[in-house]
């Protein structure tokens, strides 16, 4: 019985894992949070990044090397939005890399890219969000529907959060 678990954990640990490339992509977890009205308001938070004026994004954030995927997302959550009271709804079933734009790349050095896993998770209900974190990385933060949010996300992610979004609407939850 033991063997069968660890062989069930480590299929579970290869499919967490980013295909290898060619590109030095840093490895990154991403929270499409739905407020705790959800199903019956569908709404998504979308954050203004704190460095970059007009900038909006999903929390996201690197994953450690001692991390698994949904424990990053958990603290993350924590680091980025001060709360993780979320019940995970879904989860992208693929990695998604991009690349950096130029003005990014230099500050992002070493790095390409990233090669994300995406996670659908709703608040719960009480949950407080507090964007004073340790080190903030948002300035302010709201909830929007679809259209809105693909008006106002960055312009290099935008494909992506098409991608995302779309998957999510065809499993049926957005």
């Amino acid at each position: 019985m033991g063997t069968q678990s660890t062989k069930r954990r480590e299929q579970t640990d290869a499919m967490n894992q980013p295909a290898p490339s060619t590109k030095n992509y840093r490895r990154n977890v991403a929270a499409v949070i739905l407020s705790s009205d959800y199903p019956a308001i569908c709404r998504i938070f979308i954050a203004e990044r704190s460095d970059i004026e007009g900038a909006w994004q999903f929390p996201q954030g690197g994953i450690d090397e001692d991390e698994t995927v949904k424990g990053a997302l958990m603290r993350e959550l924590k680091e980025e939005i001060g709360t993780d009271e979320v019940e995970i709804i879904d989860e992208y079933p693929e990695w998604i890399s991009y690349d950096f734009p130029e003005t990014v790349a230099q500050k992002m050095y070493p790095y390409d890219g990233q090669q994300q896993r995406y996670f659908l998770v709703r608040l719960k209900p009480g949950a407080v969000i507090s964007l004073d974190t340790k080190v903030p990385e948002f300035s302010q933060y709201r909830f929007v529907d679809v259209k809105e949010l693909m008006e106002v996300v960055s312009h290099f992610k935008r494909p992506i959060y098409k991608k995302v979004i779309a998957h999510f609407q065809k499993t049926g939850y957005l």
